[in-house]
C-alpha cells in the first residue's frame, strides 16, 4: 500500500483544494492531509485566515478524499508524520517546489502544478470571495510580491501585464500563473484587483485605467508624485466604491506599527526630532537612474517621509531639499521639515552609503530603529537612567510584503474599516512633498557628481550598460 501525505491550510475551502487533494490522492493507495494549526499559521507569518481550524478539517473530511486528518503544529513536524505514518510520498503544489527538497531523505517529494482557472463559485458562499489579482509591471517587487501572497489567505495572483509580451509571458511561467497579456482590456477582465508594480511614472495612469474598470488597486510607493494626482486617484476609488491603497511595506509591518503605537502613547513625552536614512549604490544602467521617474528622492523618499508623517503629522510643512544630482537624477537628497515645535529629516541616495537608522527624540527619552529601519524588527527607548533602557522585539516573516497585501485584503472585505497604518492623508502629504521636490520648490543643488559617481560604481564590481530591459512597463495610456 502507497500512503500519500500532503499539507495545507485549506482556508475557504475550493475547487482548487479539491484538485490538489485529488491529484495527490492519485499517486498511491492512502491519502493523509495535514491541516496547519491556527497558532502554526501566524508562527509563520500566513494572515487572514478566515475559517476556524475545525472548520478546514471539516472541510478537508466532507471533500471523501482524505483517510487520515491530522494537525500540523509546529515546524519540523512534516518529517516525524512521514516516519510515524510510513509516508512512501509527501506531494504539495508546484508554488512550493524546491522547498520541501530535504524531506526526499524520508520519502518520495512531488509537486504537485497548481490549478488553471480556480472556480471561486463554492468560495461565493462563505463570508468572502477569493481575491483574483492581476499584477502589472514584471520587475523585481513584482517578483517578491507573487512569491509572499501564497502566505496571505483568500488571495490569488492569477495574471500578469506587461507590453512586452515575452516578459509577461515569462513571469506567469515562472510564478505559476494562469494569463499572460499584453493587451488592456483581455488583462481586466475576470480579476478583482490590480497590484500596480510599473514605473512611478505610469502609477497613475495604470491605477486610473484599473479603477474605470471596476477594479480595486494596491499600487506601489509612491502612487503619485503630486497632489492632485493622488486626489484624483482617492475621488476616483470612493466614487467607485473601490479600495485605493499605497503599497508602502513599512507603514504596514508589524514592529513599525508597534513602534509608532508607543511614540504616540506619549512614553517619549514630547517628540521634538525625526531623523532617519535610506541609502543603497544602484549599478549604472538601473531604472533608477533613469528620468523621469528616476532618483532617490522618488525612489526612496517615501520611505523617508513615512516616520515623519505618522510621528509629526500629516500637516507637514514645506521642505528643504538639499542635493547632488547624477546621470540627470538625484543621487543623494537631504531633507528637512520644520514643524512648530518639532523637525523631521532625512537623506536618501542611491550612490553613497550611511547608517540607516531611525532616530526619535523626546522630551523624556529616544527611541532607536537600527539599520534597515525600513524593515523593523527590533527597536530600543533610552532614559537619562541607562538602567531604564528598554528593548523590543516584534519580527516578523519573509520580505514583508504579506503584511500590505492582508491589509488590502481586509479593506476589500470589511469597506467600513479605516487604515490607519498609512491614511489618505498621511499619502497626500507624502505626494505633496515628492511634487514640492519634483518641480524644484525648496530645492538647492550642491554638486553634480556623474563621472565620479559612476567610477566608483564600477569599483564597487558593477559593470556600466545600456538601460536593462527588468520588465518594467509603460502605461496603457502613453505607451
Amino acid at each position: 500500500m502507497t500512503t500519500v501525505i500532503t499539507y495545507g491550510t485549506f482556508d475557504v475551502f475550493h475547487h482548487g483544494h479539491r484538485r490538489l487533494l485529488e491529484r495527490a490522492k492519485s499517486l498511491g493507495d492512502r491519502l493523509i492531509v495535514g491541516v496547519t494549526s491556527s497558532d502554526y499559521d501566524r508562527g509563520r507569518g500566513k494572515l487572514n485566515v478566515t475559517d476556524s481550524l475545525p472548520q478546514r478539517i471539516r472541510s478537508v473530511e466532507e471533500s471523501g478524499l482524505a483517510d487520515l486528518v491530522l494537525v500540523e503544529e509546529y515546524e519540523g513536524q512534516k518529517v516525524r508524520d512521514i516516519e510515524q505514518h510510513g509516508v512512501d510520498i509527501f506531494a504539495i503544489g508546484s508554488d512550493w517546489e524546491g522547498h520541501f527538497d530535504h524531506l526526499r531523505d524520508f520519502c518520495e517529494v512531488v509537486y504537485l502544478p497548481r490549478t488553471a482557472g480556480v472556480s471561486s463559485t463554492q468560495v461565493r458562499t462563505q463570508a468572502h470571495s477569493l481575491l483574483r489579482v492581476g499584477v502589472v509591471g514584471t520587475g523585481r517587487i513584482a517578483h517578491r510580491m507573487v512569491a509572499e501572497a501564497r502566505f496571505v489567505s483568500g488571495v490569488e495572483f492569477v495574471a500578469a501585464f506587461n507590453p512586452r509580451h515575452g516578459s509577461a509571458a515569462s513571469f506567469v511561467e515562472e510564478h505559476g500563473l494562469q494569463q499572460a497579456h499584453s493587451e488592456w482590456g483581455p488583462f481586466v477582465d475576470g480579476i478583482d484587483a490590480v497590484y500596480i508594480a510599473s514605473p512611478h511614472h505610469a502609477h497613475v495612469d495604470y491605477a486610473q485605467a484599473a479603477m474605470a474598470a471596476g477594479l480595486h488597486v494596491l499600487c506601489e510607493k509612491p502612487a503619485a508624485l503630486s497632489a492632485a494626482d493622488l486626489t484624483g486617484l482617492h475621488e476616483r476609488a470612493q466614487g467607485g466604491g473601490l479600495v485605493f491603497m499605497e503599497a508602502v511595506k513599512t507603514a504596514y509591518l508589524p514592529g513599525f506599527e508597534r513602534m509608532v503605537a508607543i511614540v504616540r502613547s506619549g512614553t517619549l513625552g514630547q517628540v521634538r526630532a525625526v531623523r532617519c536614512a535610506f541609502t543603497k549604490l544602484v549599478e549604472p544602467g538601473a531604472r533608477e537612474w533613469v528620468a523621469p521617474a528616476g532618483g532617490s528622492m522618488t525612489e526612496l523618499g517615501t520611505y523617508g517621509l513615512l516616520p515623519i508623517v505618522k510621528l509629526l503629522g500629516a500637516d507637514l510643512p514645506a521642505g528643504q531639499f538639499t542635493v547632488i544630482r547624477s546621470h540627470g537624477v538625484d543621487a543623494f537628497t537631504s531633507a528637512r521639515f520644520v514643524y512648530p515645535q518639532a523637525v523631521g529629516s532625512f537623506e536618501v541616495g542611491m550612490g553613497v552609503k550611511t547608517e540607516g537608522s531611525l532616530v526619535v527624540s523626546g522630551t523624556t527619552g529616544y527611541l532607536v530603529v537600527p539599520a534597515p529601519w525600513w524593515l523593523t524588527r527590533t527597536f530600543e527607548i533610552h532614559r537619562e537612567d541607562p538602567s531604564l533602557t528598554r528593548q523590543y522585539s516584534v519580527p516578523f516573516e519573509g520580505d514583508g510584503l504579506r503584511y500590505e497585501l492582508s491589509e488590502f485584503v481586509r479593506a476589500i472585505n470589511h469597506p467600513r474599516r479605516s487604515g490607519l497604518a498609512l491614511t489618505d492623508a498621511e499619502s497626500m502629504a507624502m505626494a505633496s512633498a515628492l511634487e514640492d521636490f519634483c518641480v524644484g520648490r525648496g530645492v538647492t543643488q550642491i554638486g553634480d557628481e556623474s563621472a565620479g559617481l559612476e567610477a566608483a560604481l564600477r569599483r564597487q564590481g558593477a559593470a556600466a550598460r545600456g538601460v536593462a530591459d527588468l520588465g518594467h512597463v509603460t502605461s496603457p495610456l502613453v505607451r
